[in-house]
């Protein structure tokens, strides 16, 4: 059995993926203090930002975020296949996929403002 699971840096690496995209400057900078809390050095979130990891499941763990995070589910199915020949568990991969749903939910939502009536 598989001792990956989604910890904190995986969870992380998501979020950067999914949030950051590559941006630069990055949306939050204060996710990178929370990334040297668990231990990622800069080279780490750099890579997180663009989808990628130095750890091989990681990076499986992220390609199959972006995936389902896209929506399209043309490749989801060949992208859990890879994950889980890579060795992150069935249970985990829709551990990812979920969060990876809700983040891209949370992400493409616009800014939860109320609306304002206004006389006058």
């Amino acid at each position: 059995m598989s001792s990956f699971t989604l910890d904190g840096r995986v969870r992380l690496s998501i979020v950067l993926a999914l949030v950051d995209n590559g941006r630069d400057p990055p949306a939050s900078p204060g996710r990178e203090a929370e990334a040297r809390g668990l231990g990622m050095c800069g080279a780490e979130v750099d890579a997180a930002r663009r989808g990628r990891s130095f750890d091989v499941r990681t990076s499986r763990a992220l390609a199959l975020a972006l995936e389902a995070a896209s929506r399209d589910g043309g490749r989801l199915h060949e992208e859990r296949a890879r994950a889980v020949w890579s060795g992150i568990p069935a249970e985990v991969c829709r551990e990812i996929e979920s969060l990876a749903e809700e983040v891209a939910g949370y992400v493409a939502a616009p800014d939860a403002e109320p609306a304002v009536a206004r006389d006058g």
